[in-house]
């Protein structure tokens, strides 16, 4: 890390969601100068409160973020956060160097497009880091987490949804899949997770399992799949009685409200590994 005095700095690519607040906060803990690029109408704005600095930013303005990471001297950063995808249509200002690294590219897909700013960041001096660095107690464990475990049938399903979620993942499409009775109900595009599975949970009509997996490519520094309470809401709204998750390759956030509201519902939640369900 940067050290200034006594001071270590760390730059944060700071998406949606709880993640960016977790993440500075444990990083104040252990005594690093935290120093945010936020995206408007993305990032919680309670972040600004919880770093040295905040620089507000549209997506696209790579050079501006740049520009601010060296003021401060950054030369580490992580990239944590969601983007709404479908706001990348529609909130975006794109600067030179943004048109340059999307038109070197032979498509916009999540996984190609972040690698590729990860390469540019490198390239202009600022070494990405894993997002799990500072919290590696978020990534999702191997078992059954819940009072209730799946059935004979609903792992049949768990097993030919895995081997179609990395199928689809290595098209780098989405992450998640819905499985019901041996049919693929909905598949994760451009919609996100929630609305896969409200799709298929309901198609599935209270036989529905969800699998949500790190796509064969993907590099696990950012965009790890993600769950939590929030996951197990929609699966009880949608009527999907199932999640498998891939353990040590995605993240967990409100571990506890989520088993809790599980065990309530009846919903099975499963860690599993890669090698056990191909």
């Amino acid at each position: 890390m940067k050290r200034i005095g006594q001071t270590k700095r760390i730059g944060l690519v700071a998406g949606g969601g709880q993640f960016p607040l977790l993440f500075s906060h444990k990083a104040r803990l252990q005594g690093y100068s935290v120093f945010a690029a936020a995206f408007r109408s993305e990032t919680d704005p309670a972040l600004a409160d919880c770093v040295s600095a905040v620089e507000w930013l549209y997506l696209g303005q790579v050079s501006r973020l740049l520009r601010f990471f060296r003021k401060h001297e950054v030369t580490e950063a992580v990239m944590v956060g969601t983007i709404q995808k479908t706001r990348m249509f529609t909130d975006v200002r794109p600067d030179i160097k943004a048109i340059a690294l999307v038109a070197g590219m032979r498509h916009t897909h999540d996984d190609g497009l972040l690698r590729a700013f990860a390469a540019l960041m490198e390239r202009e001096g600022v070494r990405i880091l894993p997002s799990t660095l500072l919290l590696p107690e978020l990534l999702v464990s191997e078992g059954c987490w819940t009072q209730r475990r799946p059935s004979a049938s609903e792992l049949d399903d768990v097993r030919i949804g895995w081997r179609i979620a990395k199928a689809v993942g290595a098209l780098d499409i989405g992450q998640s899949i819905v499985v019901g009775g041996g049919s693929v109900l909905a598949v994760e595009a451009i919609d996100g997770t929630d609305a896969t599975i409200l799709r298929g949970g309901r198609l599935g009509a209270g036989n529905a399992v969800v699998v949500k997996v790190c796509k064969p490519e993907q590099d696990v520094r950012f965009d790890m799949p993600a769950v939590g309470a929030r996951t197990i809401e929609t699966m009880q709204e949608s009527g999907a009685r199932v999640l498998a998750v891939e353990a040590e390759k995605a993240v967990v956030f409100d571990r506890e409200k989520m088993i809790e509201l599980a065990d309530r519902w009846g919903i099975s939640v499963l860690g599993l590994r890669d090698h056990d369900y191909r």
